[in-house]
């Protein structure tokens, strides 16, 4: 017996417009009900991944992500980096190598700490 992921929730102060933010940076729609001042919406998941949960709680964030996202561009991993910050993430640390390794830290509009990758063509023209 096991569990499936059926969603990854992320507490925030505005449901909708964090949501509205994912929805760009994934590039998968919000769920077609959600609306402006939804205290609970959702970004829908892509090939049977978990949905993106997105819950407003009264509180704000604090400390440290102690779990985060990871994404993988389909573009080159400094493409995306400016795209991300361009959609109002912020940046967070730098963690890519000389080499072509490692990843960048951003944060969302609220805070929540995410990873840049290397895409699939970065890691094709760096050594691992």
């Amino acid at each position: 017996m096991f569990s499936v992921v059926q969603n990854v929730a992320i507490d925030c102060a505005d449901a909708y417009e964090l949501a509205r933010f994912w929805s760009e940076v994934t590039g998968r729609p919000l769920h077609p009900e959600s609306r402006p001042g939804d205290r609970e919406t959702q970004v829908l998941p892509a090939d049977g991944g978990p949905v993106l949960y997105f819950n407003q709680v009264p509180e704000a964030k604090q400390v440290k992500n102690r779990i985060h996202l990871c994404l993988r561009p389909e573009t080159s991993r400094e493409q995306e980096v400016e795209r991300l910050l361009g959609l109002g993430a912020a940046f967070v640390a730098d963690h890519r190598e000389p080499d072509g390794s490692g990843w960048a830290v951003l944060a969302d509009p609220e805070g929540n700490e995410f990873c840049v990758l290397r895409s699939a063509s970065d890691r094709a023209a760096t050594p691992s």
